[in-house]
């Protein structure tokens, strides 16, 4: 794990932002501090941090929503601080793409192991995979989707499509096992690995985010069970 990951700290209230830095710093990690989700997008577009700790209740922009934009960019490590102990609240960060949801108040130590943990994911994740596991690492073909696994590139019907690693890591699985309906618990184990603790929906968020960037991809929903991809229907 990369200590020297920059970690973007987003709470209002400046107490506790500076607080959980205190406790990154005694890490060795680097920290950057931001009052605002306003602040954070600005950072984000300009000098984005390796991974985000974002308060929910902010002024102007709430986290929910400046988590949806980073995660419509990027698959960066991401974990929600919330006072908010509902369970819709909870749902609704991992949907939008969040890694994990803390309550306040909590352990800053706790929340410093959550960070490591989603640290290790994330390099985990950047590593090549088992070959028994996924398919073989030359290029994949399903009907119009055309993956390169080692270059890390796609095209739908000959253009290129700009993917997440989390993103292309799940067509992998599909383009590679062409009409195979698959689990939300075994696409987690894939994409995610074995010892990821959040919620499911995150694999269905993960869904609508491709077929957001890929329209007419035949990746279909499997009542009660999970989804494939079609092979010869577009």
């Amino acid at each position: 794990m990369n200590n020297q990951t920059v970690i973007a700290v987003v709470d209002d209230d400046e107490n506790i932002r500076k607080l959980v830095e205190a406790y990154l710093h005694k890490e060795n990690f680097r920290t950057i501090g931001l009052g605002s989700a306003e602040e954070a997008w600005a950072l984000w577009t300009s000098d984005p941090p390796g991974m985000w700790v974002l308060d929910i209740m902010l002024p102007g922009m709430d986290g929910y929503e400046l988590c949806r934009r980073i995660r419509d960019e990027a698959e960066v490590p991401i974990i929600m601080i919330s006072a908010k102990d509902n369970e819709v609240d909870k749902i609704l960060g991992i949907e939008l793409g969040s890694d994990d949801y803390l309550v306040k108040p909590f352990s800053p130590r706790e929340l410093v192991a959550r960070i490591k943990r989603q640290l290790e994911r994330w390099e985990r994740l950047q590593q090549p995979q088992p070959a028994a596991a996924l398919p073989s690492p030359s290029g994949i073909e399903l009907g119009g989707l055309l993956l390169l696994p080692e270059e890390r590139r796609s095209f739908w019907h000959g253009s290129e499509v700009e993917l997440t690693s989390k993103e292309f890591l799940m067509l992998k699985v599909f383009a590679g096992h062409p009409n195979r309906a698959f689990t939300r618990e075994e696409l987690l184990g894939y994409v995610w690995g074995d010892d990821y603790f959040g919620s499911d929906r995150a694999v269905d968020h993960l869904i609508k985010r491709i077929r957001k960037k890929i329209d007419g991809l035949p990746l279909e929903s499997v009542w009660g069970h999970g989804y494939r991809m079609r092979e010869g229907q577009e």
